[in-house]
């Protein structure tokens, strides 16, 4: 089975404000780089709407049947986000409740496991994402 591994991040500005998705996606040691400006929404929306992007991303990229096949680790320093996804933590904000949905929706049927990182080990994410709130 295919590996793919995605780091994901979002930012925003005086959140909520100005903000942007960041990720990376590797397949097979090929990386691919996006920014993403996405108006104005709270860190977290962000953080969430990146990975949104992202699986959208690796769909168009290999294609929807072959995504299915494929193992993918998603790799985020967002701690609530990935605590949400895994069950840890309850959403109690409409506005990520949305998010958390379109996400969730997203995933279904795939062989997909979400990683909290340290923001350390997410700089490049990070970088594109706060590329794209300046854009």
């Amino acid at each position: 089975m295919q590996k793919i591994i995605i780091y994901t991040d979002g930012a925003s500005v005086n959140n909520p404000g100005p903000s942007g998705a960041g990720f990376i996606i590797d397949i097979e040691g090929q990386k691919k780089e996006y920014s993403v400006s996405l108006g104005i929404k709270t860190n977290n929306q962000a953080e969430y709407i990146a990975a949104i992007l992202a699986i959208k991303k690796l769909k168009q990229l290999i294609g929807k049947d072959k995504v299915k096949k494929t193992h993918i680790q998603v790799y985020s320093d967002s701690q609530l986000l990935v605590e949400q996804l895994n069950h840890r933590y309850k959403i109690k904000d409409k506005k990520v409740r949305d998010v958390f949905f379109d996400l969730w929706n997203e995933t279904v049927g795939l062989n997909i496991f979400f990683t909290h990182i340290l923001r350390e080990k997410n700089t490049e994410a990070d970088k594109l994402s706060k590329k794209a709130v300046d854009s």
